[in-house]
């Protein structure tokens, strides 16, 4: 875990759910992904059941490696083939039209996917030197996006470029939009990528690691501004972290992620008030809180599994305190247990 980026893991005031529309926009059923390389199958999702509801934020926290990033991609449909491969699920997005589509089954490359990506399912990455050319002007990069997806002309895409740089917030977007990537710095660069991504106005939209490049204060005005574009915009956010703190902000529901499934879903609240997992409940003992006083931290023993072994039983019985002999026989389902709230343990 970033510990230098976790300010607090203590639930903020819950957002009013109750006036949004909470019907589903994006469902994963039973998503499996494995890499067949030279060594070995290395399954890194194996089995996510998602729901992601209308114009609220999903954290998906867990440790580096256990799937969260190859979730994101593998809904985005960019999961690269050879070595990568959807080995079985759904992933049904419910579109502007009211109509249901099963992005499994559409093609890559294909014209249909190809519309979706950026504008109805945008992404933003943790690394923006890395997503942004830096041969082109930013203004260039964003009115792309707009004429290709908006049937525009270039003077109007330029026109809606500098009016997204406005919007999140960039100082002088009539100069901003003549420079290059280089010429920015973290915080704006990463504003940069999510006028990019807001440009065609998508019903979801993707975070995968957002702020993990950028220092505390700049991670929290990033935050602050995500915050406020979704209510302009009315989209949904998938909040994709290891930073506890980032959750704890930003989000309204949270899944857990341990080793390519989700072990815990719930609303905010619940979950860091009352976690049910034995992985999430050793997750929150292991970041420090302001305000809280401790000794130390307490570490989740052992270590995680290879990606490549088979699992009989549960992923995480090799580290669990609470074992059981059922826990290394038979893989527990997701199942709720409290009203919304979920957890994959034989201990209930």
């Amino acid at each position: 875990m970033d510990n230098q980026t976790v300010t607090a893991v203590v639930p903020q005031t819950e957002t009013a759910a109750a006036s949004r529309d909470l019907s589903p926009i994006l469902d994963i059923k039973n998503l499996q992904v494995s890499f067949f390389m030279e060594r070995g199958i290395v399954r890194a999702v194996r089995g996510v059941d998602l729901t992601l509801h209308r114009q609220t934020t999903l954290g998906l926290v867990g440790e580096s490696g256990c799937g969260k990033s190859v979730t994101a991609m593998a809904v985005m449909r960019l999961i690269k083939s050879p070595p990568g491969k959807i080995v079985d699920g759904e992933i049904l997005l419910h579109r502007k039209d009211q109509a249901t589509v099963d992005l499994v089954k559409l093609d890559p490359g294909g014209t249909e996917m190809r519309a979706i990506r950026g504008d109805e399912i945008a992404i933003i990455f943790q690394e923006p030197m890395t997503s942004l050319n830096p041969l082109r002007t930013i203004g260039n990069q964003i009115s792309e996006a707009v004429m290709l997806h908006q049937n525009v002309g270039e003077k109007e895409g330029m026109v809606r470029a500098e009016l997204m740089l406005e919007k999140v917030r960039i100082a002088a977007p009539k100069q901003r939009v003549r420079e290059y990537p280089h010429q920015l710095s973290g915080g704006m660069r990463q504003r940069a990528m999510i006028a990019m991504a807001l440009s065609c106005n998508p019903s979801i939209l993707i975070a995968d690691e957002p702020t993990t490049a950028l220092d505390v204060t700049v991670q929290a005005q990033i935050l602050d501004l995500m915050q406020d574009l979704q209510s302009d915009f009315n989209s949904s956010i998938l909040m994709i972290t290891h930073n506890l703190g980032v959750v704890s902000q930003i989000a309204d529901f949270v899944a857990v992620m341990y080793l390519g499934k989700v072990v815990e879903y719930a609303p905010k609240r619940p979950l860091f008030k009352t976690p049910l997992h034995p992985y999430t409940v050793g997750l929150l003992k292991s970041v420090p809180v302001l305000g809280r006083k401790t000794d130390k931290l307490v570490p989740i023993k052992g270590m995680v599994p290879s990606l490549k072994e088979e699992m009989r039983g549960c992923a995480f019985a090799s580290r669990c305190p609470h074992v059981k002999a059922i826990c290394h026989e038979q893989a527990p389902e997701l199942r709720e247990l409290q009203p919304d709230h979920y957890a994959a343990c034989w201990l209930y």
